[in-house]
């Protein structure tokens, strides 16, 4: 199944986090994704997340068209934040995006709404396009309550000046990252078109229509075709998928007969 021709003018993005992997000696991995993926630079956007510890490397050994992107920002600019990294430093080392919100921040660090809204201010202060990611837990789905949930993270998660140029949203189901599990491409569908119209209430029509909604929790090369097919569905968050090349340009490749 074709997305929608609205749809079109979104340019489907797969965006690989890497979260806590990653040695200099991977960066093989780092080439043959920069190699494998030539053919679908600029009918699709690719984009790997290493830790921070990478992002220079990655960016030196990456073909110039993949994008390179961080996990995580600091607010503030500068200061004594003592293991903390800065949207700036991260631009500083080859940075284009970086990831806010992401459940794991969210679980592991108490990480809250305002403050995911501050880093992401942060991400746009440094000239970073920033993915927020949203997310239910398995126990507010089974609740029905994952749209409510979903809607007050994304209301209090963005600031009034977001656009499609600065902003991505990632919708993660809790319950399927790292899990094995996926949602159905109907429950994708859904969550997606309830998004969809709640960026368009708050934002207007072309603001609301032009921001790229990604879905991720378990995206392989075996369900990305169906994912990506979901209308209102503009790439995919991957996450253990995109530590092999293999694997991360399949799913690319599935992304570029959807695009």
């Amino acid at each position: 199944m074709r997305r929608e021709e609205n749809n079109l003018a979104r340019k489907i993005l797969i965006a690989g986090n890497w979260k806590m992997n990653g040695l200099s000696g991977q960066l093989e991995e780092v080439r043959k994704i920069s190699e494998g993926c030539s053919a679908t630079v600029g009918e699709v956007d690719i984009l790997v997340c290493p830790p921070a510890t990478l992002l220079r490397t990655v960016r030196d050994a990456a073909h110039s068209d993949l994008l390179v992107g961080a996990q995580n920002c600091h607010a503030k600019e500068k200061g004594a934040h003592t293991g903390d990294i800065s949207a700036e430093m991260l631009r500083d080392a080859g940075a284009s995006h970086v990831i806010v919100g992401h459940s794991e921040r969210r679980a592991d660090h108490s990480e809250c709404c305002a403050t995911v809204r501050s880093k992401l201010e942060a991400a746009h202060r440094a000239g970073l396009v920033a993915i927020v990611c949203i997310g239910e837990t398995l126990e507010e789905r089974e609740a029905g309550e994952a749209l409510r949930v979903l809607e007050r993270q994304l209301e209090n998660s963005l600031h009034d000046d977001v656009t499609a140029g600065n902003t991505i949203i990632a919708y993660e189901p809790i319950w399927a990252i790292g899990t094995g599990k996926t949602a159905s491409a109907g429950d994708v569908a859904e969550v997606h078109s309830h998004l969809r119209r709640r960026l368009v209430e708050r934002f207007g029509q072309e603001i609301g229509t032009s921001l790229r909604l990604l879905y991720g929790g378990s995206v392989q090369p075996t369900n990305a075709a169906s994912l990506l097919s979901v209308e209102d569905v503009d790439g995919a968050l991957v996450g253990g998928a995109s530590l092999k090349a293999q694997d991360f340009l399949a799913i690319c490749e599935a992304a570029r007969n959807y695009r």
